[in-house]
């Protein structure tokens, strides 16, 4: 498969692990619940929070011990954001790369990303309408980006 705005191909990408709970496993589903709140309730992401458990705590995967993926727990327990994680990853760069064009008004490539990067994020906001993980109303605010972060 192609990449989305370039001509490169590839199959990188990082192989999940096995299904089954390792009997090695340091710890139970409840105290990995426990785990990923505490981490979430500190700011992590939950890509974050997977890394730390993988680690530090040595949980290969959150998914195999507990039946649910550390984005569901976080919901279930109310300490995930608004919006999805990686349409805020998008937004951060979106505003990386306007702050890098107020400095370098010349930047073709830049103004080029800009656009790509938009298009990523009203793409995705697409997607999350349909699915209903965001609100129907949602739109991109260029002048109020900073406040989707917060």
């Amino acid at each position: 498969m192609a990449r989305m705005h370039s001509g490169a191909k590839g199959k990188a990408g990082s192989k999940k692990p096995a299904k089954h709970t390792p009997s090695w496993a340091p710890y139970k589903d409840k105290e990995v619940e426990k785990l990923v709140v505490k981490y979430a309730k500190s700011g992590k992401s939950g890509s974050e929070v997977g890394m730390i458990l993988r680690d530090s705590h040595g949980v290969n995967s959150v998914k195999a011990l507990t039946g649910k993926s550390v984005a569901v727990i976080m919901k279930e327990h109310d300490v995930a954001t608004e919006l999805p994680e990686d349409m805020l990853s998008l937004i951060r760069k979106l505003i990386a790369i306007k702050s890098h064009l107020l400095k370098n008004k010349h930047d073709m490539t830049a103004g080029r990303g800009l656009i790509l990067a938009t298009s990523k994020i009203r793409r995705l906001a697409k997607y999350y309408k349909r699915e209903g993980k965001i609100s129907a109303k949602w739109e991109l605010n260029q002048d109020r980006l900073k406040m989707y972060l917060e």
